[in-house]
């Protein structure tokens, strides 16, 4: 089994966390008490700790955000498609970067209950994902 990702985050409800987590995104629910959950992120740990002070959202998606590459663009639509008829909050809707170039990928970013972001990419070509340093771009620009 190759090695997983984890990921632990904020926030401020366990109940919000997984209505927004499993019910919408998909996740499968693991261990979980009052101040934390864990959940399975197709594959990929994900834990919740709820913070008593107050969560500030960023202004942007960066420098923060979290998510998945999908190597498969149907399951990539699959999961914006369950986004959209779960009522998702979008902070970025559905869109192309970079047609044409072999950076070219489809992404949107969601805006869970506590402002954390996550974004859901499928690139076209796979060799972009870590390579194609012939490029600088990265992302949208500052201030997105």
């Amino acid at each position: 089994m190759p090695p997983l990702f984890h990921l632990a985050f904020p926030v401020s409800n366990i109940p919000q966390t997984k209505t927004f987590y499993a019910d919408g995104l998909g996740c499968g629910v693991g261990r979980e008490n009052p101040e934390s959950v864990i959940l399975d992120l197709q594959g990929h740990q994900l834990v919740a700790h709820v913070v008593h002070e107050p969560l500030t959202p960023q202004k942007g998606i960066y420098p923060r955000h979290f998510g998945l590459i999908f190597t498969v663009e149907a399951d990539w639509e699959a999961l914006l498609e369950r986004s959209q008829q779960k009522g998702l909050t979008f902070y970025q809707q559905a869109k192309h970067r970079f047609p044409g170039l072999p950076l070219e990928h489809r992404t949107f970013f969601l805006q869970d209950p506590f402002d954390n972001l996550m974004e859901f990419k499928f690139y076209r070509y796979p060799e972009a994902i870590f390579g194609s340093r012939d490029f600088t771009q990265v992302g949208d620009t500052v201030g997105s």
